[in-house]
Parts: C-alpha cells; sequence; structure tokens
C-alpha cells in the first residue's frame, strides 16, 4: 500500500514508539491523527507534523467512537491504524502485601488488549466502505504486542498476558477481515528507549542494552516505525506478529 496522501490513526501518538510512527507516517506523506490519553500532548505532537490531536481513551468504547470520528471528519476514514497505547505496571501475583490487585490486572488487559481491538473494529468499520486501492487492498492495522508475550518475567503476569492476547487476535482477525482487504499484523518488541526505560539511571538503561546479542543496546523508537511503513508497503505480510528484539531472549527475572 503506498502511503501517500492516505488517513492514519496512531494510538499512544504523543511519545515512544507511537510519536516515532506518527512522525514516519507523516514524513511519508499520510494524514495522521495522534489518540492519546494525554490530549495536550497529542496535540502539540500532531502541531509539529501537521496532522491532529484528539484525547481518547483506547479502552473506552465511547471515548474510542467519538476520536476515531473526529479524525475521520478532519482527514476521512483511516486507512492506516496503529495501536501504541498500552501500559505496563509491575505487580506480583502473589507479593509482600498479599494477591496482586484484580483491578490491576483488569486494567492492564483493557488498555493493552481491549484498547487495541476497540480502534481495530471501529477502523476496519470504516475502512470496509472504503473503495479498494490497487490490489484490492482497503486498509493495514498494525498492534503492539512485545516479547513478553512469549518471555514474560517475573512481574509481569498482567503485561504478558495482555501482549500474548495481541499475538493471539492478530492471526483470527487478519483471516477475518481478509475478505475486506484489510490486513493486519502485530510487531513485538524488545527493549526499546521509551520514556519509561529513559527516565531509569544510565547504568541500568546500558545493562539491559548489553542483554541484546546485537545491536547491544535499547532499540529506538525509529526502527519500530520503519518495521510500521514497511508493513504497510509490503501486501504480503499479513496475519504474522514479527519480533524486533535484536535476538534477545528474556529471562525469567
Amino acid at each position: 500500500m503506498r502511503i501517500q496522501g492516505l488517513s492514519a490513526i496512531v494510538t499512544g501518538g504523543a511519545s515512544g514508539l507511537g510519536a516515532a510512527t506518527a512522525q514516519a507516517l507523516a514524513e511519508a506523506g499520510a494524514r495522521v491523527a495522534l489518540l492519546d490519553l494525554d490530549g495536550a500532548a497529542a496535540q502539540a505532537r500532531a502541531a509539529v507534523l501537521g496532522g491532529i490531536g484528539i484525547a481518547c481513551d483506547v479502552a473506552d468504547a465511547a471515548s474510542a467512537e467519538a476520536a476515531v470520528a473526529r479524525a475521520a471528519e478532519a482527514h476521512g476514514p483511516a486507512r492506516i491504524l496503529v495501536n501504541c497505547a498500552g501500559i505496563a505496571p509491575a505487580a506480583r501475583i502473589v507479593g509482600r502485601d498479599g494477591p496482586a490487585s484484580l483491578d490491576g490486572f483488569v486494567r492492564v488487559i483493557q488498555v493493552n488488549l481491549v484498547g487495541s481491538f476497540n480502534l481495530m473494529r471501529l477502523v476496519a468499520a470504516g475502512a470496509a466502505g472504503l473503495d479498494p486501492l490497487d490490489g484490492g487492498e482497503r486498509g493495514v492495522i498494525v498492534s503492539t504486542a512485545s516479547i513478553a508475550a512469549y518471555e514474560g518475567q517475573v512481574g509481569q503476569a498482567a503485561y504478558a498476558a495482555s501482549k500474548a492476547g495481541i499475538v493471539g487476535l492478530t492471526l483470527p482477525a487478519a483471516r477475518e477481515l481478509a475478505p475486506l482487504g484489510i490486513r493486519v499484523c502485530a510487531i513485538a518488541p524488545g527493549i526499546f528507549g521509551t520514556p519509561m526505560l529513559l527516565g531509569l539511571p544510565q547504568d541500568v538503561q546500558d545493562s539491559l542494552g548489553a542483554a541484546v546479542p546485537f545491536p547491544a543496546r535499547l532499540g529506538r523508537p525509529e526502527e519500530y516505525a520503519d518495521l510500521v511503513l514497511a508493513i504497510v508497503r509490503n501486501p504480503m505480510l499479513n496475519g504474522e506478529t514479527i519480533r524486533l528484539d535484536g535476538a534477545l531472549r528474556m529471562q525469567a527475572r
């Protein structure tokens, strides 16, 4: 799919992987809507890219419906969706104070997994009504999994479960949406230099990066964005979760 002139939505677009992806799509000629829980930050980032920023809680049906409608008013129905919104609180199943908070577990699933499905259903419904492009494509959806889906560490039960859900969602979604000309893929990043990790002490960042076989460093958000563009452009990429981790395999702790 040629990106020039297409409408795109990026969730979690105010920072990290989402911000880098929004920038890459804008530079490739897309009309980009940045959705983020922090609406002011999304608007500030969008202003730099010539797009629009919209406050959105991806886990909330009404909020997502309103945001997708607002993006469609500005740019037309989206053909490209990139789900980057997510949270990653750590909590042991049984900690010093007893069992983990069920509300905390549910919130991670709601934001990471339900939120990705929420935007997927809305954008797919809009793209289904568009005229097909060359090759019959109508849209592309890319969600963000994690290598934690395969090698979740101690304290990552909720996060790993949510990301494993995205892996499990990708193939059946691709199969279901294939007759509509909508492709679905996911990316499973390793350790990336997002705001959460960049807030750690430098020696901790260096230690984490050194665990990556090659290149022995944290991943860069623009490298994630590069892969998003490659998925959008390559029509044979469908139903797949692609690891982007420098051959890292996480240990238990």
